[in-house]
This record gives structure tokens, sequence and C-alpha cells, in this order.
């Protein structure tokens, strides 16, 4: 193999690589529609100032914006019952749509 050919090889195995990393799980807009058919009664759910409805419920700005949150984190929440929610458990494509949509309210400062 010539030095060129191996080259153009290590570059396209690593353009592959990158875009697969890049590949994003799940759809904001579609986390959008089930937050509020499932989750705006006790939430705010925008990056409006304000607070939720209920007092308990942390807004999905602040939830997005909580130090060290990821993907697995909320997903993992999502699963599993709280204290101070209904008995709703969200699972598959559902979550990842509402894990994008909650992570895009990330500031680009956190």
């Amino acid at each position: 193999m010539t030095w060129r050919i191996g080259c153009a090889l290590i570059a396209c195995h690593a353009v592959l690589i990158g875009s697969a990393g890049a590949v994003e799980i799940g759809s904001a807009s579609e986390g959008l529609l089930l937050a509020r058919a499932i989750c705006a009664e006790c939430h705010l759910l925008g990056t409006e100032e304000g607070s939720s409805n209920n007092a308990n419920a942390p807004t999905f700005k602040d939830i997005a914006n909580t130090p060290g949150m990821t993907g697995a984190a909320l997903r993992a929440s999502l699963q599993n019952w709280h204290k101070n929610m209904p008995n709703l458990i969200i699972k598959g494509e559902e979550a990842d749509s509402l894990v994008a949509y909650i992570l895009s309210l990330k500031t680009a400062d956190q």
C-alpha cells in the first residue's frame, strides 16, 4: 500500500468515526411535543423566565443546566419513579426525544 493510499484510508476512517459521534439520538421537536402532552401540567418547559406550575417541579431549563447533567442521567431519571412525580416512566424513542429536547435548553456556558 502506498503512503498516499494509506493516508487517504486513515482520513476516511477518521471522518466516518467523527460523523458517527455527531449523530443525534432523539428529536428535540418530538420531545417538545411529548413534554407539552405529559409534562407541562407541572414543569415550565421552555427557556422563558418563571417557575413551574408545581413548586416541586424544576423547570426544564434548570434541569438542562444542572452541573454534570448528561443524556444518560436524564434517561435514567425518566425510567425511574420519583417521589414528587406521578408514576410516569418514559422509555425508548420517547425518552430519547425528551432528553434531546431538555438538553437543547442547555446554555452555552454550561
